[in-house]
């Protein structure tokens, strides 16, 4: 007994059309071959009684005449005449999913698949290369050979993918175009797909013998060294695009490109800020009191940098055009900041001491605290010494 439509799409006798091709779509899905892989006849068949279901359905006139009369309506001498819907095994449906391109390309042409490829020449595809670059090459820039992967053509066959010396034809099944047209009825009328011609697998040619070298592909993969530049003000991240120098196009089409990533290893003593380079410097107490001229060091060498009297920790000072170049104009640089830390002394020799005690009575500083810490300490000590003593 033929199974009920209204079950098989799994709606209701008074479902909307829409609602009725949304249940139709979505057993299409359930079934498709590549989530049934254990079992694609089964799945076909599924596929089979949700097709005849929806044709019915789907179409006003028949999903009357079927709520009337069910389906004899669409039999020999059934309520529809003689001949009926035309059945779903010969020309009406898709013809019992014979010849074609099978139930995954029918599949395809309902949800967008199918497979179809351009036919002119294409571009090849971009290769991506990553490289690491010291601080200073980035500021200034460097020429630098790199070595890369990509397919090349076959230095056997010269990229013909046949053997030297034999045929090399155009395809007749799809004419050179490495493309073949297939019909397929359904319910929505007749619709054309292209997919790879089966006879070429989309070369467009008739080899008589294949390659020995590349099996016919007419490609072998190849290890090149490019010399490539980077510029002068180059960021971490930055992309570099070199034309020409990625996999070659099809069908004559142009190479693709090849994209160098750069990163650029942390410096030791600079840090970038955009196009300014920051860096810190220690100066002394005497440096920083009295006043001095240091050298401190650049992305072109030591220059010298003065430090005026009274100058405290954390003052920045700023050397004008000792940063990065600008990308886009290299003869234009930013400028380095210097932070100064001002060092305090660990260890003082008496004169020094002597010095700083009165160098704090001019200034009325208040150094008892320091005496009396400095006595206390020292005896301290010597009890410490004698209580650890262990020979007395």
């Amino acid at each position: 007994m033929a199974k009920d439509y209204y079950e098989v799409l799994g709606v209701d006798k008074n479902a909307s059309q829409d609602e009725i091709k949304k249940a139709f779509r979505k057993k299409a899905r359930q079934y498709h071959p590549d989530v049934n892989r254990d079992n694609p006849k089964e799945a076909e068949e599924r596929f089979k009684e949700a097709n005849e279901a929806y044709e019915v359905l789907s179409d006003e006139t028949k999903r009357a005449q079927y709520d009337q009369y069910g389906h004899e309506a669409f039999t020999q001498g059934g309520g529809a005449g003689a001949g009926g819907f035309g059945g779903f095994g010969g020309q009406g449906g898709f013809g019992g999913f014979s010849g074609g391109g099978g139930f995954g390309d029918i599949f395809d042409m309902f949800f967008g698949g199918g497979g179809h490829e351009p036919q002119g020449p294409q571009k090849g595809a971009d290769l991506r290369q990553d490289v690491d670059i010291s601080f200073e090459d980035a500021a200034f820039g460097k020429s630098m050979v790199i070595e890369i992967q990509r397919h090349e053509d076959c230095d056997h066959c010269h990229g013909t993918g046949g053997e030297p010396g034999s045929k090399v034809e155009t395809c007749p099944r799809c004419h050179g175009t490495g493309q073949e047209t297939v019909v397929q009825n359904t319910p929505f009328g007749q619709i054309r797909t292209a997919r790879t011609c089966s006879a070429c697998h989309g070369s467009g040619k008739h080899i008589e013998k294949p390659c020995s070298k590349c099996h016919g592909s007419g490609q072998t993969v190849a290890r090149r060294k490019i010399e490539i530049k980077i510029p002068a003000g180059v960021d971490n991240g930055s992309r570099l695009r070199v034309a020409g120098e990625g996999e070659p196009g099809t069908k004559g089409g142009p190479k693709g490109d090849l994209y160098v990533y750069i990163y650029v290893r942390p410096h030791r003593e600079f840090e970038r800020q955009g196009n300014e380079v920051v860096s810190k410097a220690n100066i002394t107490f005497a440096q920083a009191a009295l006043g001095a001229t240091i050298l401190v060091n650049t992305l072109d060498g030591k220059v010298e940098l003065k430090i005026p009297e009274g100058t405290q920790t954390g003052t920045v000072f700023r050397i004008k055009g000792k940063g990065i170049p600008y990308l886009r104009n290299p003869k234009q640089r930013g400028d380095q900041h210097i932070r100064v830390t001002v060092e305090t002394p660990k260890k003082l020799s008496d004169k020094q001491r002597q010095l700083l005690l009165q160098f704090a009575k001019e200034g009325k500083e208040d150094v008892s605290v320091l005496k009396v810490s400095k006595s206390l300490l020292k005896n301290l000590g010597e009890k410490l010494k004698d209580a650890l003593d262990l020979d007395k």
